[in-house]
């Protein structure tokens, strides 16, 4: 069983709250960033360098100070406000007609050290790191997290009442066409039904976000042992989440570039892959993949359907079902000689967000050879895999919309 619990938000004055909003750290570098930031944006905390020109090297020490400079700054010029009773939040988010309600509340660190807040994806070392000293040099969580839980009818229904009873305190549209919408949860009663229900939720899912979550936790972990006088319900021991319904998520496809054909012709490979796969020429217009187990590849100017063969995957294996590990063991690996999706150099990524389209340009324009579109990952399959602690591949899902940062902050004080 999980615990939540609600928190006093700091968070922009409604009037400016798009102004402060912004992209999350990680999906933008700095020169992007730089380019997007206005004078509000919450891209002058999360990613300091933008400040310094040249653009300063994002680890330094002045960097960190700069963040620190910075978050003081937004709240002396009440930008950022701290709430003054805890609260939960409800950040509701359109995609294309969709809309997905989150609950924002905060998670205990406890929770993902022993394994009730789940994962898909392994971490880096050097990536956690750098998320604690941000952590740390603030004291607060300044982005938050996007978790996933077993939908819960009576959750909903207290979202939808709220959601229906009274009018949004952020409401806006941002640039990409998605709309961000937040309520707060200041009804006591309320609260602490919601905190009940949770306590009898088994377990919640990272979706996005394990490099944020891990640090997070080991830096509740790192404050635990250094008060001697821990109880567990200190501050510290919580950070900032999104809790979704897993039956309101979609994952959209993650795809792969590859840079060139090792050494073989497009003729060769299209021979070596009617070993495996069903290969039918689909000419000049994307072609998507229509099932799991079908792929649409790009080369030479053409699009092909390649369906995976009986017997060359899994159904009953949680990772081996998975069409990243098919495309991996049957093509990147086997005929493109790419062994290790981290670190080789050859193969790229692209966020199915991009469109097809992409994946054609980046063919078309010689930079790379061959492209690769996959059928998108299911919630139920990363729940799966997640509950039977096992770990996908790298880059196999994509969510949308990102969960935009500055909306909410939380102090770990």
């Amino acid at each position: 069983m999980v615990k939540i619990k609600p928190f006093k938000g700091i968070r922009p004055p409604k009037g400016i709250a798009r102004e402060v909003a912004s992209r999350p750290y990680d999906v933008l570098n700095s020169a992007e960033a730089q380019a997007e930031a206005g004078e509000k944006s919450l891209l002058h905390i999360i990613k300091p360098e933008i400040d310094f020109s040249p653009i300063a090297d994002e680890h330094s020490q002045q960097v960190y100070d700069k963040a620190v400079e910075n978050f003081k700054k937004w709240k002396e010029r009440g930008w950022l406000v701290q709430d003054k009773e805890d609260r939960y939040y409800i950040y509701a988010q359109t995609m294309e007609g969709r809309t997905q309600y989150g609950l924002v509340a905060c998670c205990h660190f406890q929770d993902y050290l022993e394994g009730k807040i789940k994962k898909h994806e392994l971490t880096r070392k050097d990536k956690e790191e750098d998320r604690m000293i941000h952590v740390r040099i603030q004291n607060a969580n300044i982005e938050p997290v996007f978790f996933s839980y077993p939908h819960s009818d009576e959750i909903d229904k207290i979202v939808l009442g709220i959601v229906e009873s009274k009018p949004a305190e952020y409401d806006f549209v941002t640039e990409d066409g998605f709309g961000h919408h937040f309520w707060t949860i200041d009804d006591k009663s309320v609260i602490e039904r919601i905190t009940n229900i949770f306590e009898k939720i088994p377990a919640l899912y990272v979706a996005d976000g394990h490099h944020r979550t891990a640090a997070a936790a080991l830096v509740g972990e790192e404050k635990k042992k250094a008060n001697p006088n821990h109880t567990g319900d200190e501050e510290y021991c919580y950070f900032l989440s999104v809790l979704f319904p897993d039956n309101q998520l979609k994952i959209i496809d993650y795809n792969r570039v590859v840079k060139d054909l090792n050494g073989l012709t497009a003729e060769e490979l299209l021979a070596k892959l009617k070993e495996d796969f069903i290969v039918e020429a689909k000419g000049t217009e994307i072609y998507k993949p229509s099932a799991l187990h079908n792929f649409s590849m790009y080369i030479g100017g053409t699009w092909y359907s390649l369906t995976a063969k009986e017997g060359t995957y899994n159904d009953d294996d949680p990772i081996g079902v998975l069409d990243v590990t098919i495309l991996s063991n049957l093509v990147l690996d086997k005929l493109l000689g790419i062994k290790d999706l981290r670190t080789d150099k050859r193969i790229d990524f692209v966020g199915g967000i991009r469109g097809l389209g992409e994946l054609k340009r980046r063919v078309d324009s010689g930079e790379m050879k061959v492209a690769f579109a996959l059928y998108p990952v299911s919630m139920k399959q990363l729940i799966d895999i997640a509950d039977t602690g096992n770990i996908m591949p790298p880059k196999t899902t994509w969510f949308e919309p990102k969960l935009r940062s500055g909306l909410v902050i939380h102090s770990l004080e």
